[in-house]
């Protein structure tokens, strides 16, 4: 049971940096994402884009 428990411990411990850098990763990755995205809608409706 304390094994256990000081597994868990350690491998949050360990975890937590990979978090943080993560973070910045994600946020261009879904940036990249959303500007596809909005290029492949322009594309399909050929016209003038109206943000609401």
């Amino acid at each position: 049971m304390i094994v256990s428990l000081l597994y868990r411990a350690a491998r949050t411990m360990v975890s937590i940096p990979a978090v943080l850098l993560r973070r910045d990763t994600a946020k261009d990755a879904e940036l990249l994402v959303l500007r596809h995205e909005n290029t492949v809608l322009r594309r399909q409706l050929k016209g003038l884009v109206r943000y609401d």
